[in-house]
């Protein structure tokens, strides 16, 4: 292997193939293979992207199929850390590869974690092959130099080098008291004074220039520069990226910007590396966890808590170190919001709900406006259902369609996010004029 290489194979995931970074040129000049599954070659359905991927990545690129035993192996470790619910089935196919891959290079799953916060690996590197004896390698390896012929060798060699430092060092030694005997100080009075005084100036420049380098480098910590592009691309990176790189070559190491799989790599201890080709040791991103019954989810896109089925999730960040570690970081003074949470429903009204009383436009029911007609309060209310589905359906919209309209013109920018309005919202128990 060549030695200039950090990585021996290296897994690629769909979102570093689809944003064409790193470029295929970096990731053949650190590492010896390239693999991924099928699955997500057949993801890529741009025309543009899937040229791309065929002219100049998929000659480089090996497609396999991890084993049944692996894949059952990935889907466990990730169940236990929660993450099954939001990984999909080529995100567990890339995992299992990267775990099938390391045990077959490193001879076993040794270096890896069976289950997720084990304090520490699951064995031992295995041993290597106990040395040979000297008789067993003089029979196996006909060159061999006897022990006799040996000693002699090495005599000659000694008396060769010794005579060699010998005549380098007679007319080193002369060069050297011929030295010592001069003396510059004595051929003139003014070379003391001339020298002290070139010295003190040099002394000033060499201050004034270290004191324009260190304002310089102040005044430069918070701008963005050539110099300190790469520190910054790093640092945004969710402040994950070690800023050296390992001495060792890795065996295997995945490429992916999906979160989940990332911390299934983590707490495996499986190898990760950025878009720039640095190890990825400390993770950073954010989760939603229940104030009402500390339920934790890692699909961000959840509006109730999946265990209470309230609307009580609040987004909280956690971070997944280099010992596979997950910690949630809550705020020290927290205090829940409960604007708005205290308010009477109004009384349903007859005909309302097949729409033959017209609720807000002036008829009866909803209370004042109609602000409680519709009203979302649980998941599993057939009005969520609707708003959910409706919203399935509008984000195919087509932008050349003559009849669509932009959200500033229909009122949605109101929304957060566009996600369905839950409860009545903050201000239902403002003073109304």
């Amino acid at each position: 292997m060549d030695s200039t290489k950090s990585v021996h194979t290296i897994v690629l995931d769909a979102g570093p193939i689809l944003k064409h970074e790193p470029a295929v040129s970096s990731l053949l000049a650190q590492s010896e293979n390239l693999t991924t599954v099928p699955s997500v070659i057949s993801e890529i359905r741009d025309p543009n992207a899937r040229i791309r991927v065929q002219t100049t990545l998929l000659p480089f690129l090996t497609l396999r199929i991890p084993s049944q035993g692996s894949l059952k192996t990935v889907t466990d470790f990730a169940r236990r850390t929660g993450d099954l619910q939001v990984l999909s089935r080529p995100d567990l196919q890339i995992l299992a590869l990267s775990y099938e891959l390391e045990c077959e290079r490193n001879g076993g799953d040794w270096r890896l974690r069976r289950l997720p916060g084990q304090k520490g690996l699951n064995g031992s590197p295995p041993k290597k092959n106990a040395p040979t004896f000297m008789g067993t390698a003089q029979a196996t390896n006909p060159t061999a130099i006897p022990d006799a012929e040996t000693n002699k060798l090495e005599a000659t060699q000694q008396g060769l080098r010794q005579e060699y430092v010998a005549q380098v060092a007679d007319p080193m030694d002369a060069v050297v008291d011929a030295l010592d005997g001069t003396n510059l100080a004595e051929k003139s009075p003014f070379n003391a004074v001339n020298c002290s005084s070139d010295s003190s100036k040099s002394a000033q420049r060499m201050e004034a220039t270290q004191k324009t380098d260190d304002s310089d480098a102040s005044d430069s910590e918070g701008w963005i520069t050539p110099s300190n592009m790469k520190k910054h691309q790093a640092r945004d990176t969710n402040g994950s990226i070690a800023p050296q790189k390992d001495p060792m070559t890795m065996q295997v190491a995945t490429i992916t910007t999906d979160f989940a799989m990332q911390n299934v790599l983590l707490q495996m201890n499986l190898n990760l590396l950025s878009p720039s080709l640095q190890r990825v040791k400390h993770l950073k991103t954010y989760i939603l966890r229940c104030h009402a019954c500390f339920e934790k989810t890692k699909d961000m896109q959840k509006q109730f808590c999946p265990r209470c089925g309230k609307p009580t999730l609040t987004r909280v960040a956690c971070s997944t170190n280099q010992n596979g570690e997950f910690k949630i970081h809550l705020k020290k003074n927290m205090q829940w919001n409960t604007r708005g949470d205290r308010y009477s429903i109004p009384k349903p009204v007859s005909g309302s709900a097949n729409g033959k009383v017209n609720v807000g436009g002036g008829g009866k029911g909803g209370g004042k406006g109609g602000w409680g007609h519709g009203l979302v309060l649980a998941e599993d209310q057939k009005e969520y259902t609707q708003a959910m589905q409706g919203q399935a359906r509008k984000r195919e919209r087509n932008l050349m369609d003559e009849d669509f309209l932009p959200s500033i013109l229909t009122g949605d920018r109101g929304r957060a996010g566009g996600r369905v309005r839950v409860g009545a919202g903050k201000n239902v128990n403002s003073r109304k004029r």
